[in-house]
């Protein structure tokens, strides 16, 4: 059988592939598991999305290829919910566009500008596809550090001159996986700044903007002056509405580079089953909304508070998050992420997630999603307690 090609024999296994596969072993040898490893919600979708599917998956209309650009009304959906949440205006026409999972756009945004040679900014720790997708598009991944020092947000000044010019896109994602850190306006409107200075692209990852605690609201990047002219914002409606087998969000900003984007997938894809855009239209629309997303704020910080009081008491130096539904920790002295996430699972059945699997600045931590209900949580809590000491 002929080789594959290069670019596929340079990609990483995916973490969370390599991460089902211990579970599965584990599992074969009868060990009672719990998955605090990867970030998929555990509570069912809403009832009222879940009946506009059923509906709109029984209308023929919708057995069909939809528009390549994307249903009017999602695209109007989508322009509407960020008025309504963050006071930004959208042309629906021109500055959105429907994706097939937010992680779909991601990946492809590398391949609308990088070219080989050129450099896009990473920060690390992060979501592996930022630098996957740099890299199938023959770029080089600058890594920009997440330090506890600088509240996991980078050091633009940081970043050498040499480098910044020739950078083509620079990936932001706040709130933050897998750190939980929160930025404010101050931090996105000096990211503009940077981004224009040097002709940069900026692509804000917020997958996770509605999943906040405490009375905190994330921003849009796009409520920085001038950020709709500098880049786009990728949303996902997977964690809002537990919706990750759904594979439905978007990209909104700069009419040129959601041109661009479009541009790619309509040689790549036929875009996405008119029935989940309809879907997404209730998710975004209905008045059950507001309260549906209340209620799934305060489950995930009934159960941030059992994890990281479990993790006080056994001696680890931990703030809160104030959103996602990550909680990022380091790892005790005489371990790497990778050694101690072994040791858990084999002493306790309980699977977390390595920080070196999302970069070199991750290595010292682990990640606990919050993606169990707090009985279990508490479970594997008294599990590691029972295994670990920090100190």
């Amino acid at each position: 059988m002929k080789q594959s090609a290069d670019r596929v024999q340079m990609l990483p296994r995916y973490l969370f592939a390599e991460i089902d596969k211990k579970v599965r072993e584990a599992q074969e040898k009868g060990v009672d598991v719990i998955k605090l490893g990867i970030g998929d919600p555990d509570s069912p979708t809403p009832g009222y999305i879940v009946k506009r599917m059923q509906e709109e998956v029984a209308s023929p209309r919708n057995h069909c290829y939809p528009p390549d650009e994307g249903l009017k009304e999602f695209k109007e959906a989508v322009a509407g919910y960020y008025k309504w949440r963050h006071g930004v205006e959208l042309d629906p026409h021109k500055e959105v566009l429907p994706l097939i999972g937010s992680k779909e756009g991601i990946a492809h945004i590398s391949f609308c500008f990088t070219n080989p040679g050129d450099v896009n900014l990473v920060p690390d720790p992060g979501y592996p596809v930022y630098g996957i997708g740099t890299m199938l598009a023959g770029g080089a991944a600058w890594r920009m550090p997440l330090l506890k020092e600088n509240g996991f947000r980078p050091d633009f000044s940081s970043v050498p001159a040499e480098t910044a010019h020739r950078a083509k896109l620079m990936f932001l994602n706040y709130p933050n996986n897998p750190t939980g850190a929160a930025a404010g306006r101050d931090f996105f409107e000096e990211a503009v700044d940077f981004a224009r200075e040097y002709g940069i692209i900026i692509c804000h990852d917020a997958a996770y903007s509605e999943l906040a605690f405490d009375d905190y609201r994330p921003l849009s990047f796009l409520e920085a002056d001038g950020a709709v002219h500098t880049g786009i914002e990728f949303g996902s409606l997977s964690k809002t509405f537990n919706m990750t087998g759904w594979r439905i969000g978007y990209a909104v900003g700069s009419s040129e580079v959601v041109e661009t984007l479009y541009r790619l997938k309509t040689n790549l894809d036929s875009g996405l089953f008119k029935a989940v855009q309809y879907a997404g239209v209730e998710a975004l629309t209905n008045p059950l909304m507001e309260s549906f997303v209340g209620d799934l704020r305060r489950m995930y910080q009934r159960r941030r508070d059992v994890v990281v009081g479990a993790l006080r008491e056994m001696g680890w130096p931990i703030e809160p998050p104030r959103a996602t539904f990550y909680v990022w920790a380091p790892v005790p002295e005489g371990f790497t992420s990778g050694q101690f996430v072994t040791h858990l699972l084999e002493k306790t059945g309980v699977v977390v997630t390595p920080g070196r699997g999302f970069g070199e600045y991750g290595e010292g931590y682990f990640r606990i999603a919050l993606t169990v209900d707090e009985s279990r949580l508490a479970e594997a809590m008294e599990r590691i307690k029972g295994a670990v000491q920090y100190y």
